[in-house]
C-alpha cells in the first residue's frame, strides 16, 4: 500500500510552499485553541456561580447556604453519572492519556463529539466543587481542534498528529500565559519526541495561543506572587531534601489516584449513574473541614505563594486534596490530575519551608517560595516531565531567581517517584487498560516480537580457566562486546565485557597471572529466547548495557545465543515506518 499524501489542492500548496501551509495550519489551530481553552474557563467559571449562592441557592439564606454547598459536588456527580450512563463512548475518550494513545496508535484521529462532551462534563465537575484540574481537559479539548482541523484539509496521518499536538500546545499556552511551557509540554509528553519538522509548526501554534489567550482575558501572570530569592547558597540543599519530599508525595498521590478508580470500579456496586455522585458527597463532605479542596484550587495556590496560609492548614490539604481527587476522579469525575499536583505540591512546599526556615531563618527563604518550587517539583514527578515544569514555574511568575533551585527540586523530585514506579501517570493509566505507551513510542509492537527472531548464536564463550594473554588474542579477532565465561561442563559461570578486558590491560601483571573467572562478573542478567523484545528492551535500559547473553528455556546456564540492543532497535525502526506506510 502506498505511502500516505496530502490532498490538499495543488494551487494551494504551489502558492505557498508545503512547509509553509503547515505553519499557517498551525497558526489558525492555535488561534482556534487559545479561544476554546479560554471559553472553557469561562465555562468553568459558571458552573461555579451555578452551583452556588449565586446560581442554584439563590435566595436562600447564608446559613442554608452554607448546608447545602457540601451536596454540590454530589449534584454535579449526578449529571456526570447521567452523561456516563447514556454516552459511555464520548466520556470514555477524556483525559490526557486518551490523547497519548490517539497519536500512537489512532494516527492522531479524535473524534469531535470529545469536544463538546469533555468541556461539559469537565466544567461541571469542577464548577461544582469537584477536585479535578482544568489543564488536562484543555489538553483534550484543544488537541480535539487540531485533530479535526488535520483530518478535514485531508492530511497525512503524520502531519494530523502534529496538528494535535499544535491544539495542545496552544491550549496549554493559553491557559498559562505560557508560550514555552506548552511546546515543551506536548514534546515531552504528547508526542515524545524532539524534531524541526515537529517543533516548528508547534511553536507556532503555542505563540498564536497564546496571543489569543491575552487578547481574550488580558498579559496577566497565572500566580501573582512577591519576589523570591535563593538566601545562601548552601539552601539549595534544602532544596533537594524538598525534591524527595515532593517525589514520595507524587508517588502517594498517584496509588491513591489508582487504588480509588480500582475500589470504584470492583468494590462499589451501585448504579453508574450514582458513583459519581457518591464521589461528589464524599468531598462536599471533606470540604466541611477543608473547603479549599474544592474545584482545581487556583485561587488557594496563589493564597500559599503569598503567605496567607498557616502551615498546619498547608499540611492538612495535602492529604484531604488527595483524598479529594482520587475519589473525585475514581468515583467517575472528568477532569485532570495537573492542577491537583501542583496544589498539593505548593503545600507540601509550604509546609517544608515554614519547618526549615523556623529553625534557620538567616539561611533559608521564607515558606512561600519553598511552596512555589514544591508546586512545580510535584507535578515533575507525578508527569515525569521535569522541563515542562521548571518552564511553567518560570513563565506563571517571571520570576527568574527562582529557575536554579527548581531545576533541582524537579530533577530529584522526578528521579524520587522512578525508584517506585517509571511511568507517568499517564503511561500508567494506559497500562492499567492494558495499552503499552511509553514516551510517546508504541512500545506494544515490541510485544509481538521474540528474541529467538533477532539474536544471533554466533557467540564466543570463554573457558574459565583460559589465562588473560589468550582472552586478549581472542578479543582481538572477535567484534562482540561481552563474552560468557563456561566451566568444563560448558555452563556458564559469568561474563566478561570488552570494558573488563581493557581495564585489566592497563595493569601491570595480569597476562602473567589473571585468568577468565578473576575477570567475570558472576551476577549474570539473561533472557530466554521466549521473551519479547518488550521484556529484552526494558533489561537493556535497566542495566545501560549494549548486549545481553541467551539461554536455555530448560537450563539457565547454558548459552545459546546474544542479543544486540542495536538490533532491537533497528527492528522496532523498521517495524514503525512498515506502520507509516500501511497508514
Amino acid at each position: 500500500m502506498n505511502q500516505p499524501t496530502d490532498t490538499i489542492p495543488t494551487e494551494i500548496k504551489s502558492f505557498f510552499g508545503k512547509e509553509y501551509l503547515l505553519l499557517i495550519l498551525a497558526a489558525v489551530i492555535g488561534v482556534l485553541a487559545g479561544a476554546a481553552s479560554t471559553v472553557f474557563r469561562w465555562m468553568i467559571d459558571f458552573f461555579a456561580r451555578v452551583f452556588s449562592g449565586e446560581g442554584l441557592l439563590m435566595g436562600l439564606s447564608a446559613g442554608l447556604v452554607m448546608a447545602l454547598m457540601p451536596f454540590m459536588p454530589m449534584l454535579g456527580g449526578l449529571i456526570i453519572g447521567v452523561t456516563r450512563r447514556y454516552f459511555p463512548e464520548a466520556v470514555a475518550e477524556n483525559g490526557v492519556d486518551r490523547v497519548m494513545e490517539a497519536v500512537v496508535l489512532k494516527n492522531g484521529k479524535i473524534r469531535k463529539r470529545v469536544l463538546t462532551v469533555c468541556a461539559l462534563t469537565s466544567s461541571i465537575t469542577i464548577g461544582s466543587g469537584g477536585s479535578a484540574g482544568r489543564v488536562g481537559p484543555t489538553v483534550q479539548i484543544c488537541s480535539v481542534i487540531g485533530s479535526v482541523f488535520g483530518q478535514m484539509m485531508k492530511l497525512s496521518s503524520e502531519r494530523i498528529r502534529i496538528m494535535v499536538g499544535c491544539g495542545a500546545a496552544a491550549g496549554i499556552a493559553a491557559t498559562f500565559n505560557a508560550p514555552l511551557a506548552g511546546m515543551i509540554f506536548v514534546m515531552e509528553i504528547i508526542l515524545g519526541e524532539f524534531t524541526i519538522h515537529s517543533l516548528s509548526p508547534i511553536i507556532i501554534a503555542s505563540v498564536m495561543g497564546t496571543v489569543t489567550g491575552r487578547a481574550l482575558e488580558g498579559n496577566e501572570m497565572t500566580f501573582l506572587t512577591p519576589v523570591h530569592e535563593v538566601v545562601n547558597p548552601s539552601e539549595i540543599f534544602f532544596y533537594l531534601l524538598l525534591g524527595i519530599l515532593c517525589g514520595i508525595t507524587a508517588y502517594l498521590f498517584t496509588q491513591c489516584y489508582y487504588r480509588s478508580q480500582k475500589f470504584f470500579d470492583e468494590q462499589v456496586n451501585i448504579s453508574i449513574i450514582l458513583k459519581p455522585a457518591l464521589g461528589g458527597l464524599v468531598v462536599g463532605l471533606l470540604a466541611l473541614l477543608t473547603p479549599q479542596i474544592r474545584g482545581n484550587g487556583f485561587l488557594e495556590m496563589e493564597q500559599v505563594l503569598n503567605g496567607n496560609l498557616f502551615w498546619g492548614m498547608a499540611l492538612a490539604l495535602v492529604f484531604t486534596k488527595i483524598i479529594a481527587t482520587a475519589v473525585t476522579l475514581g468515583s467517575g469525575g472528568i477532569g485532570g490530575t495537573f492542577a491537583p499536583s501542583l496544589f498539593i505540591g505548593a503545600m507540601v512546599g509550604a509546609t517544608f519551608g515554614a519547618a526549615v526556615h523556623g529553625i534557620l531563618p538567616e539561611w533559608t527563604a521564607s515558606s512561600e517560595t519553598y511552596a512555589l518550587v514544591g508546586m512545580a517539583a510535584l507535578a515533575s514527578a507525578v508527569m515525569q516531565a521535569p522541563l515542562t515544569s521548571i518552564l511553567i514555574l518560570f513563565e506563571m511568575t517571571k520570576d527568574y531567581t527562582i529557575v536554579l533551585p527548581s531545576m533541582v527540586c524537579c530533577i530529584v523530585a522526578t528521579y524520587t517517584m522512578r525508584r517506585f514506579t517509571k511511568n507517568s501517570i499517564y503511561v500508567q493509566t494506559l497500562l492499567n487498560r492494558g495499552i503499552n505507551i511509553q514516551q510517546g513510542k508504541a512500545i506494544s509492537i515490541l510485544s509481538t516480537m521474540f528474541v529467538r527472531d533477532v539474536m544471533t548464536q554466533e557467540i564466543v564463550t570463554i573457558p574459565e580457566e583460559m589465562p588473560f594473554k589468550k582472552i586478549l588474542e581472542i578479543v582481538s579477532y572477535s567484534r562482540h562486546l561481552y563474552y560468557p565465561v563456561v566451566d568444563r561442563e560448558g555452563d556458564m559461570v559469568g561474563i566478561i565485557s570488552f570494558t573488563d578486558i581493557r581495564d585489566a590491560a592497563q595493569k601491570e601483571g595480569m597476562e602473567e597471572t589473571a585468568l577468565a573467572r578473576d575477570l567475570a562478573t558472576s551476577d549474570v542478567v539473561t533472557l530466554k529466547p521466549n521473551h519479547n523484545l518488550n521484556e529484552a528492551l526494558a533489561k537493556f535500559s535497566d542495566l545501560d548495557v549494549e548486549q545481553l547473553p541467551v539461554v536455555k528455556v530448560s537450563d539457565s546456564k547454558k548459552v545459546i545465543g546474544l542479543l544486540r540492543r542495536s538490533d532491537v532497535q533497528a527492528v522496532y525502526n523498521r517495524e514503525i515506518l512498515v506502520s507509516e506506510l500501511k497508514n
